[in-house]
């Protein structure tokens, strides 16, 4: 399985700032996935450069894509625009649910404007920028993506509900 963690930043990608985020995703998502391959990047705030690497992953076989950063509300944080515009259909579920156990630790959580989504079989999914916001939200749906990458890759059918 491949996987992919793109960090979104202007200030790390410039060198200003170290990247957290990113590192602390990839190794939530090695310790559920041990066996999966990893492609990762950093990357300014920028819509066409975040696009180009969601396609590319996507095109090479990705599973999920993850992306740490760009979800605020600064004008320059473009993440979830450029989700937008890489997806054929939203996940909004995924979101809301961390969005929703984010706000236990902090009322600031409501303010993330991330979205997740598919490409294809792809599921790409906005994480917050910061090392704790983006562990907190990986974990909170981790279980989820467990199950939907099973389905979205066609290995599971939807579970019957009687």
């Amino acid at each position: 399985m491949l996987l992919g963690v793109l960090t979104v930043s202007d200030r790390c990608s410039q060198g200003l700032a170290c990247d957290t985020a990113g590192p602390a995703v990839l190794a939530l998502l090695r310790k559920q996935w041990p066996l999966a391959q990893f492609k990762t990047a950093l990357v300014p705030d920028d819509e066409e450069e975040i696009i180009a690497h969601f396609r590319k992953w996507s095109d090479d076989g990705a599973a999920l894509i993850v992306s740490a950063g760009g979800t605020g509300m600064s004008p320059r944080d473009r993440t979830p625009e450029a989700t937008r515009r890489a997806i054929d259909r939203e996940a909004p579920g995924l979101a809301e649910a961390m969005r929703s156990k984010g706000s236990m630790s902090t009322p600031f959580a409501w303010l993330s404007r991330g979205i997740a989504g598919l490409r294809g079989n792809t599921l790409i999914v906005n994480l917050p920028g910061s090392r704790r916001g983006a562990e907190d939200s990986l974990a909170s749906i981790l279980e989820l993506l467990v199950h939907g990458l099973e389905v979205a890759g066609g290995v599971q059918d939807h579970p019957r509900i009687d």
